[in-house]
């Protein structure tokens, strides 16, 4: 088959008979089609025409899928997370620098856990639990000091007898117990160690 004047974008398919490439018409493919002006449209937001094709916009807010089509783009910056998020399966998650922190009922901002009442926290028997904001720490039971001792530091008894941070009446004998001490009257007095008479 001959085309005499020519087949530009497409093919000579019989005499004097083009089969324009997509994106082309015209008795000699020699025109660029305006695909955005077709019907059915084929972008659904915004269609801009460029040399044997076009382009796909979506407005503020949506993202352009691999089909062509808009969704709603949620971007961390839309979402307006507190800490970041991830996308997990197309949906974008918020999240929480730390265990101690989790996602509150907004699904953005992350609030704190409290390790100290969930049992979540590993304090040793003479240590307590203080939360703070994303975690907690231990800290020395009243009636005992943090000390270094054999290598590690460790929370110790004390001594309020030696220390003289006892409450005992002055007719009174501090005996230092385990995490405390308790006062007992001298002999000639009376009371519970506090109060002697």
């Amino acid at each position: 088959a001959t085309c005499g004047h020519g087949c530009k974008y497409g093919e000579c398919v019989g005499p004097n008979k083009c089969k324009c490439f997509p994106g082309f018409t015209g008795k000699t493919c020699n025109q660029d089609l305006n695909e955005c002006g077709l019907k059915p449209r084929p972008c659904e937001h915004r269609c801009v025409n460029t040399h044997g094709s076009y382009k796909c916009y979506c407005l503020n807010g949506y993202m352009l899928m691999p089909d062509g089509t808009c969704a709603s783009s949620r971007t961390c910056a839309m979402v307006n997370c507190q800490y970041g998020c991830e996308e997990v399966k197309g949906e974008v998650q918020c999240l929480c620098p730390s265990g101690g922190l989790q996602l509150g009922t907004n699904g953005r901002t992350c609030i704190d856990v409290d390790e100290c009442s969930t049992g979540k926290a590993l304090c040793s028997y003479n240590r307590r639990c203080v939360n703070t904001f994303g975690s907690y720490y231990c800290k020395c039971q009243l009636g005992y000091e943090l000390k270094y001792v054999s290598g590690h530091y460790d929370c110790v008894d004390v001594n309020e007898c030696v220390t003289n941070t006892h409450s005992c009446n002055l007719h009174a004998e501090c005996l230092n117990t385990e995490g405390s001490f308790k006062c007992k009257c001298k002999q000639g007095y009376r009371g519970t160690g506090f109060d002697c008479a």
